[in-house]
């Protein structure tokens, strides 16, 4: 298995190249091979208390990354959104090191909140490992079947 460096940085904290790579691994993740047409880019990302989670492969290429939103401003739980891992890097654990990584920094953020995310539908049993209950009937968003799951404290 590589080893992935991972990195916590606020929307101040991205260097201009790191803003691009994740939005760049956004788009061609959620956008391209998704296949989803829809607003990538929104106010929640520069939030002053929104954290962005990326991990860098050992050659610095940016392979993973999610965003954590403060209580309050999407939910009134904790938010673990945008959750994404490069097409060439899947299967490696990553995922499962980046949940693990953003459970602990919401902890430590916001202790004691409930997290709550939109898993699309077929995830469902990957983030039921990490505690997360189905709270919700099967919705589209943006064309792809999701359920609201959440995590209690």
């Amino acid at each position: 298995m590589s080893i992935i460096h991972w990195e916590v940085r606020s929307f101040r904290q991205l260097s201009v190249d790191t803003f691009f790579e994740v939005f760049q691994l956004r788009v061609d993740v959620f956008v391209v091979e998704q296949q989803c047409a829809y607003r990538e880019l929104d106010e929640f990302d520069r939030h002053s208390e929104t954290r962005h989670l990326s991990g860098r492969n050992e050659s610095g290429e940016l392979v993973a990354y999610t965003r954590i939103l403060p209580p309050g401003l999407r939910y009134p739980e904790a938010n673990l959104g945008r959750f994404v891992v490069r097409a060439d890097s899947r299967n490696n654990g990553f995922g499962h090191e980046m949940v693990r990584i953003a459970l602990r920094e919401i902890s430590q953020l916001w202790p004691k909140k409930p997290v709550k995310i939109s898993a699309q539908d077929y995830l469902q049993s990957f983030y039921t490992q990490y505690g997360f209950v189905r709270v919700s009937q099967v919705y589209l968003e943006d064309g792809i079947p999701h359920v609201e799951m959440v995590k209690k404290p």
